[in-house]
Parts: structure tokens; sequence; C-alpha cells
């Protein structure tokens, strides 16, 4: 039988108890996401088409090939932007950003801002037309850089400002 586990002290920040993220990504992120899990799906569909027409007696293990990939970028197409758009969270409190993302394997991420050395907007040609952005947050971490992604572009500028602001106040060099 194990031990039971001990409370934390009154005065010790209470981590086990941190609450999930406040911000939601933008809903178009999720007809990005879509556009994008739908386009892999026909592009796959389409080059499985050609084999099927290049092969004249269409054996089982062509149906079972088509199977294999077709499914499964099926259910991608339609569950995944759904399921990533509940769980990628996002927040900037005063002392740190907390990200959290992932569909299969989640990952939460917080960074205090005092480790912050640069912060950078990205915007593919897909994303601007969506009118989405990223912003990478580059700690001094071995674990890399943070990226809040699927924001709408006003909300990304105003982060970045918002985390300029913040940073630019503190006189350490976030190492």
């Amino acid at each position: 039988m194990s031990d039971p586990v001990e409370p934390l002290p009154a005065d010790k920040p209470r981590f086990a108890l941190l609450r999930e993220p406040a911000n939601q990504v933008s809903p178009r992120a999720v007809t990005m996401w879509r556009t994008i899990a739908v386009t892999e799906l026909v592009v796959a569909a389409l080059v499985l088409g050609a084999v099927w027409l290049l092969v004249p007696a269409h054996p089982w293990w062509l149906v079972v090939i088509c199977a294999v990939v077709l499914l499964p970028l099926a259910v991608v197409a339609i569950w995944q932007p759904g399921i990533s758009n509940r769980i990628h969270r996002w927040e900037v409190t005063p002392g740190a950003v907390y990200t959290r993302s992932g569909w299969i394997t989640t990952r939460q991420r917080i960074a205090p801002l005092s480790r912050v050395q640069t912060v950078d907007t990205r915007q593919g040609p897909l994303m601007r037309v969506y009118g989405l952005a990223a912003v990478t947050i580059t700690t001094a971490s071995a674990a890399g850089a943070v990226e809040i992604q699927g924001l709408d572009a006003d909300v990304a500028r105003r982060v970045v400002a918002e985390l300029t602001e913040i940073t630019s106040a503190d006189e350490g060099d976030a190492t």
C-alpha cells in the first residue's frame, strides 16, 4: 500500500491544481484544419484512383491498400479538427504563457515570461486565406519554443504587443 499524498503547504503554489488555459483557437482554424485534411484525403484518393486504373485485374491487396489509406484519412478529416478545437488552448498572463495542444498526445507548456527571448508571428498562405496567424515564443529552455497556432490575425498582433510590453518591463536577460 502506498503512502498517502501529503497536502502542499499553504505558502507553496498549487501547480497540481493548475486550471486549463482560458482561450480557444479561432473557429476559422477548425475550417482550415478541415480543409487541409480533406485536401490530403482527395489527393490520396486521386493517387489510388490512378493506381486502380493502371492495374487491370484489381487484385484484393489493392482494395486493402485503398481501405488502409483512405479510411484513416477520412476519420481524420471528419473528427480531428473538432477535437483539436476542444483541446488546443492558450493563455498569456502577466507571469507566463500557457499552452495546451495535441489530439493524440496532449502537450502542456508553461513558459515564464522572464525566460522569453523572442516573440515571432507566422502566417502562411493558407493561414492568410483564413485570416489566421501563429505566435512563436522562444524561451531560454531546452524544450524549445512555445507556439500558439490558429489565432485570428488581429488577436496574434495583440498577443505579440502584450508579450513585448510585459517582457520589455523585465530587466533580466532571459537566461
